[in-house]
């Protein structure tokens, strides 16, 4: 019988945060040794102190709940740092309503995906590189699915189900 070790070296972790400007198509990332407040401020500073965030009437940062940026704390320390940066919330469990998390989806699949790395230096390379690449390549995306299309939508629903309800059998008994 043949016996095998394996060592097993942990390498450590890196936290990538990102902002995405759903309206350039384009993200500013950075990558950290872990997550929480001082990590998101500093990706907030990032975004917020070039143009044209600095300037603008209002920037909207939509977040989920996570521990750096969760609840009215959080909204006031935004809010104090940046008076043009309001944050919103999406609704726990609907993180995919961020289009933030589309574009981290894509990281998982293109660049984290195999784990491969052999030293962090490497993974946050890799992580830099996609990002220039999507940067210079991405492009909007257009919305084609209007109010009207919404309202059309739940008005058929509605109708099936109304339809659905008249024509249930009664359950034998």
């Amino acid at each position: 019988m043949m016996r095998v070790n394996h060592e097993y070296t942990r390498g450590g972790a890196l936290a990538y945060l990102a902002a995405y400007d759903v309206h350039q198509a384009h993200v500013f990332g950075r990558c950290t040794p872990s997550t929480g407040i001082t990590p998101f401020m500093a990706l907030v500073e990032q975004v917020m102190t070039c143009e044209p965030y600095a300037s603008a009437k209002r920037v909207f940062w939509v977040v989920d709940n996570g521990s750096s940026h969760r609840g009215q704390a959080a909204i006031d320390r935004l809010a104090a740092r940046f008076p043009n940066a309001v944050m919103v919330h999406t609704p726990i469990h609907a993180s995919w309503l961020n289009q933030v998390e589309i574009f981290f989806s894509v990281v998982q699949r293109k660049v984290v995906s195999p784990n491969d790395f052999t030293d962090l230096n490497e993974v946050e390379q890799r992580l830099t590189d996609f990002e220039k690449r999507y940067n210079a390549t991405a492009t909007p995306f257009r919305w084609k699915f209007t109010r009207d299309d919404l309202h059309a939508l739940l008005t058929r629903l509605t109708e099936h189900e109304r339809q659905e309800s008249m024509t249930e059998l009664p359950h034998a008994a």
